[in-house]
């Protein structure tokens, strides 16, 4: 078995076991493979193991390896910060974009989305934290953008994506997902299906608050080369 496939290996075990501790169905938590940094034969790899999802943070990066790989049946997640100017590639080569935190984004998304492929999966990245380093709306201004994004006719909006401030305890780890998951539930929408939480470090606690999907990336490929 090579590292990668002993990589899936490992982390479907661990998605497994953390759904059963949690108390939800197995399979119910998806896995979404974060390829950035790594070749086109990496994820043709993972392909072949059975993954369908895979996010990219890198607009050109990611183009190139669509190209590669366009014999793929794959499903691509932007998941990394978005300019302007990148919208409408963005919007022209992905099925979901995790990062979507401002109504300006999210119209340029809209508009450029071509009319051949089904709205644009989105997900509303919250600065869960308050971190001034990370991207994301913060938690009060939910509500209000998520009626504005429903209103955008070429958009799904489907869910909300975070990534928390790193904890060791586990219980820490906890508190802001469930945080975000129950501002979500009290919105009372039940078309806000998708809760993109959870990466390595803090999957398990992810997985308990509520995750509906995981990005995972060193623990599946390896180690990503130093920048």
């Amino acid at each position: 078995m090579n590292s990668i496939a002993q990589g899936f290996a490992k982390v479907r075990h661990q998605l497994q076991q953390a759904e059963l501790a949690a108390q939800r169905p197995v399979g119910s938590v998806q896995l979404l493979a974060v390829s950035k940094t790594k070749p086109a034969a990496d994820i043709a790899a993972a392909y072949w193991l059975g993954q369908r999802h895979f996010g990219e943070n890198y607009l050109q990066e990611a183009l190139k390896k669509q190209q590669e790989l366009s014999a793929f049946d794959i499903s691509w997640h932007f998941i990394g910060p978005i300019q302007s100017n990148k919208t409408k590639a963005i919007a022209s080569h992905f099925a979901w974009v995790h990062s979507v935190d401002r109504l300006k984004i999210a119209e340029r998304l809209s508009e450029q989305r071509p009319d051949y492929l089904p709205p644009l999966n989105i997900c509303l990245q919250v600065n869960i934290s308050d971190e001034t380093s990370k991207s994301g709306i913060d938690l009060a201004d939910l509500p209000d953008l998520v009626e504005q994004l429903s209103r955008l006719p070429r958009l799904r909006l489907r869910g909300v994506m975070a990534i928390p401030e790193p904890q060791l305890d586990y219980q820490a780890q906890c508190q802001p997902y469930r945080r975000l998951y129950q501002a979500v539930r009290l919105l009372k929408r039940s078309d806000l299906d998708t809760f993109s939480f959870g990466m390595s470090g803090d999957l398990q606690a992810a997985i308990s608050e509520g995750a509906t999907m995981v990005r995972i990336g060193t623990a599946l490929f390896g180690e990503r080369p130093s920048q």
